[in-house]
C-alpha cells in the first residue's frame, strides 16, 4: 500500500512539475506586479501586508479557483474564456489606469492609512485572484486528461501551493532589500557598509522599475488573455492579427518574435483599458452631476 501511495505522489509530483514550467510567465507577472501595492507602507507593516496577500491569495487559489475550474471544465467549459475574457478586461483597466496616473490623473480617494491598507490589500488580491485564474487554468490545461480526478487535484493544489510561495516569498525578499542594506551599513566592516548604503540608494529606481515593469505585466497578460480568449469565443480578429504580425517576424528568430507578441499584447491591453477607463471616469462624472 505505501508504495502505490509512493507511486501516486510521484505522479502527483512529476504532473505538477510538468505543468508548472508553462506557468512560469504568470508567475513572473505576478511577482512583478504584487511589490506596486506595498509601496508606501511602514516597513513594520511591509511583511504583514504581503502575508495577508498571500493568504488571500491562497483563499482564492483553493476556496475559489480550483473548486470552480473543475466543476467549470467538466460541466460548463464554454464559460471558462467569458471568465479569461473579463478577468483580462479588468487587468488591462488596471494597468491603464496606473499609465494615467504616470500622466498626473489620479484616481484614488482620499482617506486615512487605516482605511487605505484594506483597500489596499483588498485591490491586490483582487489582482492576484485573476492572475492566479490564469496560472491554474494553464495548469489545469497542461495536465495529462487521462490523470485521475483526485491526482488532477494533487497537482493542482502543489502547483497552486508552490507558486504563492514562490510569488510571495520573492516579494517579501524585495520588500525587505532595504532594511537589509541599513543592517549592513552598521556592520564594522568598511566594505559592508558601503555595499548597505549602495543597496539603499538603489531600492528606490529598482522599485520604479518594478512600477513599470508590473504595470506593463498587467497590460500584456491582460491583452493576451482578452485576445485568445475572444479567439475561443466570438471574435478571432485580434489573434489572427497577432498571428500574422508574429509570422511576419518570425525569421528574426524566437526572442524577437516573443518580444513582438507582448508589445502586441500590451498595446491591445493599453487600449482597451484606455477604453474601460474612459468609461469608467464618465460614468463618475454622471454619478456626479446627478448627486448635484
Amino acid at each position: 500500500m505505501s508504495v502505490g501511495l509512493l507511486a501516486v505522489v510521484d505522479d502527483i509530483l512529476a504532473a505538477a512539475l510538468k505543468a508548472s514550467a508553462k506557468t512560469a510567465g504568470v508567475v513572473i507577472d505576478d511577482a512583478a506586479v504584487t511589490p506596486q501595492y506595498v509601496q508606501g507602507l511602514a516597513p513594520a507593516r511591509e511583511l504583514p501586508v504581503v502575508g495577508r496577500i498571500a493568504l488571500g491569495s491562497l483563499f482564492n487559489k483553493f476556496v475559489i479557483i480550483l473548486p470552480l475550474a473543475l466543476l467549470l471544465s467538466a460541466f460548463a467549459p464554454w464559460v471558462l474564456p467569458w471568465l479569461l475574457v473579463l478577468g483580462g478586461t479588468y487587468l488591462c483597466f488596471e494597468g491603464a489606469e496606473k499609465v494615467t496616473e504616470w500622466f498626473g490623473v489620479h484616481h484614488d480617494e482620499g482617506g486615512s492609512d487605516v482605511v487605505a491598507e484594506p483597500k489596499l490589500v483588498f485591490g491586490a488580491i483582487r489582482t492576484d485572484l485573476i492572475l492566479s485564474t490564469e496560472i491554474m487554468l494553464i495548469a489545469l490545461d497542461s495536465l495529462d486528461p487521462d490523470l485521475g480526478l483526485w491526482q488532477t487535484v494533487g497537482a493542482l493544489a502543489v502547483i497552486a501551493l508552490a507558486m504563492t510561495l514562490l510569488v510571495y516569498g520573492a516579494v517579501a525578499l524585495l520588500v525587505k532589500v532595504d532594511d537589509i542594506g541599513l543592517q549592513m551599513m552598521k556592520n564594522p566592516v568598511r566594505r559592508t557598509r558601503r555595499a548597505g548604503a549602495r543597496i539603499v540608494r538603489a531600492m528606490p529606481a529598482v522599485f520604479r522599475v518594478i512600477s513599470v515593469v508590473g504595470t506593463v505585466a498587467m497590460l500584456w497578460v491582460g491583452g493576451h488573455l482578452v485576445i485568445a480568449n475572444l479567439a475561443e469565443t466570438f471574435w478571432h480578429g485580434p489573434e489572427d492579427l497577432l498571428h500574422a504580425i508574429e509570422h511576419a517576424v518570425e525569421a528574426a528568430g524566437p526572442v524577437v518574435t516573443w518580444i513582438v507578441d507582448t508589445a502586441v499584447s500590451a498595446v491591445f491591453g493599453l487600449v482597451l483599458g484606455m477604453v474601460v477607463v474612459g468609461i469608467v471616469l464618465g460614468i463618475g462624472r454622471l454619478r456626479g452631476r446627478a448627486a448635484h
